[in-house]
């Protein structure tokens, strides 16, 4: 499925919130269902194909409870229907261990989800509870994003699939880029050692910390892969300025995209391009 110019949309996500910040780090962080769901409607006008979905208890903390995934994704359901792929986050965050993660995804059965492979398989003894879950996942048509935060993660993922472990015969993968940087500051060029272990072809995507994210969102466009951006980890737009909010964030990504003629996906678009 390619566009313009023979290349395949790009799929941009949005990132909104995360685990850890507050409206003590940007006044317009999305918390609730609500806030959360206009920050989709506005973010999907500027160019995203995908959310990447946070929620919270009660006490602000980052949870991985089905039911405050259900009332989010209900209400982003609500403002923009099918027009964005909607992914949660297993994400453990010190908080939780693989056990409950998988849980978490056999009990909700979203249409994605992210999965660090260093949370979900740590070692050689979680392989064999991985395996079962992940081919559950595959069995049940859930698109699984594989969370990689260096080359030595993405030789681990290819031998965990060459093994048998990660089922399947195509991938998606998010490159997270300068995650143990200096300041969390990520560079387009951190994307090198990456694309130069990607042996296997996998669908790539990346995410970036700091004011060059649109910079590396643009790399990942000319390169033919994806791309994450948002409140998550990046609060800037790419001359040094606060973005007022998401949505300014991935107009700045859609922009660069467009002015390279890389042409976007949409949600459907989206869908066709991650599908196990």
């Amino acid at each position: 499925m390619n566009g313009a110019g023979g290349w395949a949309p790009m799929v941009l996500a949005v990132a909104p919130n995360g685990a850890r910040k507050t409206r003590e780090d940007h006044p317009a962080l999305p918390i609730t269902p609500e806030e959360i769901a206009r920050t989709a409607a506005a973010c999907t006008e500027a160019g995203a194909a995908m959310i990447h979905l946070h929620v919270r208890d009660r006490d602000g903390r980052h949870s991985l409870d089905p039911s405050g995934y259900r009332d989010a994704m209900a209400a982003v359901r609500r403002e923009v229907g099918n027009r964005l792929l909607i992914q949660v986050t297993s994400e453990a965050v010190g908080r939780y261990q693989p056990p409950e993660q998988m849980a978490m995804v056999r009990e909700l059965k979203p249409e994605a989800v992210s999965l660090a492979v260093r949370e979900i398989v740590p070692d050689q003894a979680h392989e064999p509870a991985a395996a079962e879950f992940l081919a559950w996942m595959l069995g049940e048509g859930i698109m699984v994003q594989y969370i990689l935060y260096s080359e030595a993660d993405l030789a681990r993922f290819d031998d965990l699939i060459r093994r048998g472990v990660v089922p399947g015969d195509r991938h998606s993968v998010l490159f997270v880029l300068g995650r143990y940087s200096k300041d969390q500051t990520s560079s387009p060029t951190d994307l090198l050692p990456y694309l130069a272990a990607n042996r296997k072809d996998h669908v790539w995507s990346l995410c970036a910390f700091g004011p060059r994210e649109t910079a590396c969102a643009v790399a990942a466009a000319a390169l033919g892969g994806h791309a994450r951006v948002g409140f998550e980890n990046n609060f800037y737009l790419p001359d040094g300025s606060l973005a007022p909010d998401n949505a300014a964030s991935v107009a700045a990504a859609a922009a660069g995209a467009r002015t390279i003629g890389r042409p976007l996906a949409d949600g459907d678009s989206a869908r066709a391009l991650m599908a196990p």
